[in-house]
């Protein structure tokens, strides 16, 4: 088995590289002048089981194509098996057409890995969870769950103050998940998206009143969502808001919206490389997912099962 890093999270790839006590596999991902990229593989991966660690996250475009070229190169270099392993797969929220003349850019995503030669992903926290179904090889979709839980009661002694909440309808399952397995009630914020990237809270299901509260979803990109449920959440008296996310993209004005919002804490996984800013902030806070990554390629790897490691 070997181990190859792209440039999107080196990080986390030498972390997974440390769990698994595996050094990277020396290679070189590189631009010409034109900003075209180069990959050259220094290690003779003849008949290995390859890892390709590559998060599609900014810049996606950039990023999907290393991801890409490295899958060519271990073909054409005699690789045996190759897995994409993407902690945060890019273009996950274009699952399907929001209207007319729409493309599905998920499912034109996952053609171009499986035809660049991948044999296997392995991701982590699909906005979508069929958009397992639009590769064409088997996919595993690893869920962060069990290590914010983890977090969760670290942080909360009392389940019975605690109230997880979806920040919109289409996060219930995931919200239900985490509240069942902490034993806590749970809580829906009802909102309207007036146009891509902007939200609207309309009404808050449950009673929130005394709690405190965390907002659960898998990606936080502009945070006006979770910052605009916050202050929806206060204002129907809740104790304090936090929000757990599992791909902490924070785009744009994000970190200035945290920054000024009621939420007490944010906490993120390392599926997509923090910047400087995003790291020294003083309401965020990463949990690494490099033990849920790296276990799960040991288990791939040695044919035994992924799904046990959330039983």
């Amino acid at each position: 088995m070997k181990l190859l890093a792209a440039n999107s999270n080196r990080t986390l790839a030498q972390a997974i590289g440390d769990y698994l006590d595996m050094p990277l596999t020396k290679a070189r991902v590189q631009r010409f002048a034109d900003k075209e990229i180069f990959v050259t593989i220094d290690e003779n991966v003849r008949g290995e089981d390859v890892f390709v660690i590559q998060s599609t996250s900014y810049p996606a475009n950039d990023n999907l194509m290393e991801l890409l070229i490295c899958i060519d190169a271990l073909t054409r270099a005699s690789a045996r098996r190759i897995t994409a392993v993407i902690p945060y797969f890019g273009y996950a929220r274009q699952d399907r057409k929001t209207g007319g003349r729409t493309p599905i850019s998920a499912k034109l995503v996952a053609n171009i890995i499986t035809r660049a030669g991948a044999h296997r992903v392995l991701t982590m926290d699909l906005h979508a969870g069929q958009i397992q179904g639009f590769f064409d090889i088997p996919t595993d979709n690893l869920v962060a769950i069990p290590f914010m839980a983890k977090d969760i009661q670290a942080n909360y002694r009392d389940p019975h103050e605690l109230m997880i909440v979806s920040p919109d309808v289409g996060g219930v399952v995931r919200a239900r998940a985490l509240a069942d397995r902490l034993g806590a009630d749970l809580a829906i914020v009802d909102k309207r998206r007036p146009r891509a990237g902007e939200s609207e809270v309309m009404n808050i299901i449950g009673d929130v009143s005394g709690r405190s509260c965390i907002l659960f979803d898998d990606i936080v990109d502009s945070a006006g969502t979770l910052c605009n449920a916050a202050r929806a959440l206060m204002d129907r008296g809740a104790a304090a808001v936090s929000a757990y996310v599992s791909h902490g993209v924070l785009s744009g004005e994000a970190m200035n919206r945290v920054d000024k919002s009621v939420l007490k804490e944010l906490v993120i996984t390392d599926s997509i490389e923090a910047t400087d800013l995003i790291r020294s902030h003083p309401k965020v806070r990463i949990v690494g997912v490099a033990p849920l990554i790296g276990e799960a390629i040991r288990r791939i790897a040695n044919e035994e099962s992924v799904s046990k490691l959330f039983d």
